[in-house]
Parts: C-alpha cells; sequence; structure tokens
C-alpha cells in the first residue's frame, strides 16, 4: 500500500498510545474505596481524587486531540519533488 493514502503516521499512534496511558493512569488516581450506607469513607474528597486525576485526565485528552489534530510530515513527497 502507498504511504501517503494514510491520514496518520508512526508518531501519530504513538502520540495517541501516550495520551491513552495518560488518561488511564487519570482514572486509576481517581479509584479507591468507597463509601458504604452503614461506613463513611473520607478518601472519597481526597485532593487526589478530586483534583489531581481529573487534571491528568483531562491532559490526556487534550494530548490525543493533538495527536489525531498533528500532520503527519512527508518526508518521501518532499523528496520526489525535488527530484
Amino acid at each position: 500500500m502507498d504511504r501517503k493514502k494514510f491520514a496518520f503516521d508512526k508518531t501519530n499512534f504513538l502520540l495517541l498510545g501516550i495520551g491513552m496511558l495518560v488518561v488511564i493512569v487519570g482514572f486509576l488516581l481517581m479509584s479507591g474505596p468507597s463509601s458504604t450506607m452503614t461506613h463513611f469513607e473520607p478518601d472519597i474528597f481526597s485532593a487526589r481524587r478530586i483534583k489531581v486525576a481529573p487534571v491528568v485526565c483531562l491532559l490526556g485528552f487534550l494530548f490525543m486531540i493533538y495527536a489525531v489534530l498533528r500532520k503527519p510530515n512527508d518526508v518521501h513527497t518532499d523528496k520526489e519533488n525535488e527530484q
């Protein structure tokens, strides 16, 4: 197949993977013990779960948007045009 037909290159996929990992880390930071009807868990209001984790997820999603919008370099096309 011709590489010129693809919308993404290897770097785009790598950036998407990194963004997905950052989002997963953010969701893992949000996880923890939950409260029940008989036991209150004060950790649900910790700074890690309320402030840090949503910011990490937001940064991951923004990174993924950048990865989708990034234009791949056309190295092969530039060399062919010079000849």
